[in-house]
């Protein structure tokens, strides 16, 4: 039984169909947006690329990180102060910027430098657009939809999954074309449409229902069980960042893969991650929720072993396929069980959940190199550690469910 929605919602009118779709096709250009920098690893480390190396590749990413953490940590405030939309025309301008820089780097090749740092400039708008956007999104999905706010994240995130599964197979394409840098400056053209129509609706939410405006946000201000969503999410987001981040690379420098083989792996992946997002809301109806997400990290345990022991092309994408399967819906869940257990807080839940799922992409993008290049670890001893992180997030997971049936047994019945 899932509690009643506030009465707080009520106050906003319905969404329009062009606001409802300005939400959703944004979803699915951001996904786009976030995966071309991966997509793309083998222009930054190629010798007839920028030339980087694993450490520098993954140091890269440190910006998008931190103002990814920063965007949605303050986004809820900003929220407040401002409005949800601006927070979202914020977020796409980021990316907007992000995806200019990336189209001009290419002008940088034979000077890995200088082209670093634009790079990290990039990966810096990067972040803010990603923090910010995703944030306004789901909680744009959740107030639009508050009778079924489950399945309305779930299909934005679907979306989101759609443009990071479009990301490598564009890039592959792109780059065989020549042009690799054609894709961003394509991304960024779209966002630039999707900002002038979202500059031109209302998109209005009701501050009260979610950002929390009737109490100041403060360290008191978020409730206990935040912490065990914040929990589960940074360790997902290791996982995620791990399989999302590094297995073109892994099968291309370490199993012999071929470019084209490696970039298909990774497009299974994100391809996965939307299909088992759409499978999940269909199964929502006749499967408990709860139930799903306890099962999506018991999957994992077995995906990144499977993973660990690929040794052909073909092995290697079903092994990253099944990874997205099991890291489909998890995070798109947590921040709908989340919003959905503190409706007066959903714009402030789903902020700081993304800041910790960001936390978790930035320990995996970035740690993985050093322990490459410092330690001497293979990348498919690597990807078998990540079963050891899996084993606490099925446990993280059992303590949410566990938790949630205690406090819906405690609802008096309707």
């Amino acid at each position: 039984m899932r509690a009643e929605p506030s009465p707080l919602v009520s106050v906003a009118a319905p969404a329009s169909r062009t606001e409802i779709g300005v939400v959703y096709f944004a979803g699915m250009v951001q996904g786009l947006a976030l995966v071309t920098f991966p997509a793309a690893s083998s222009i930054f480390t190629r010798a007839d690329g920028f030339g980087f190396d694993s450490t520098r590749y993954g140091a890269m990413f440190l910006p998008q990180v931190i103002m990814a953490i920063l965007a949605s940590g303050l986004a809820p405030q900003l929220a407040r102060r401002w409005s949800l939309r601006s927070v979202l025309l914020l977020g796409i301008a980021g990316n907007i910027v992000s995806m200019a820089l990336l189209g001009l780097s290419s002008l940088l090749i034979g000077a890995p430098d200088a082209a670093f740092a634009v790079l990290l400039i990039a990966t810096g708008a990067l972040g803010l657009g990603f923090g910010a956007t995703v944030m306004a999104l789901n909680t744009f999905a959740e107030v639009f939809f508050p009778e079924r706010s489950d399945g309305a994240v779930l299909a934005l995130n679907a979306l989101l999954g759609l443009g990071t599964a479009l990301a490598p197979v564009l890039v592959a394409i792109f780059i065989g074309m020549g042009v690799w840098w054609l894709l961003p400056v394509i991304v960024g053209c779209i966002l630039g449409l999707i900002f002038a129509i979202a500059l031109r609706e209302p998109l209005r939410t009701n501050p009260a229902m979610t950002t929390g405006a009737q109490r100041p946000l403060g360290r008191g201000s978020l409730p206990s069980r935040f912490w065990l969503y914040a929990s589960a999410v940074f360790l997902y987001g290791i996982v995620e960042t791990l399989n999302g981040n590094w297995a073109t690379l892994y099968l291309s420098a370490e199993r012999g893969v071929s470019p084209q083989g490696a970039s298909m792996a990774l497009t299974a992946f994100w391809a996965m991650v939307t299909v088992g997002r759409v499978l999940v809301a269909a199964l929502s109806v006749r499967v408990s929720p709860r139930s799903i997400y306890l099962a999506l990290p018991v999957l994992l345990l077995f995906t990144f072993q499977l993973a660990a022991h690929v040794q052909e092309e073909l092995g290697g994408i079903l092994a990253f396929a099944m990874a997205g399967l099991a890291c489909s819906a998890f995070l798109p869940l947590s921040i709908s069980f989340g919003g959905g257990e503190f409706p007066q807080l959903s714009a402030v839940m789903a902020g700081g959940l993304i800041a910790f799922y960001q936390l978790g992409y930035g320990v995996a993008a970035f740690g993985t190199g050093p322990l490459r290049d410092l330690m001497r670890l293979s990348f498919s001893t690597i990807f078998a550690f990540g079963s050891a992180i899996a084993v606490p997030l099925v446990v993280v997971a059992a303590l949410i469910v566990h938790r949630s049936r205690d406090a819906q047994r405690q609802l008096p019945r309707t």
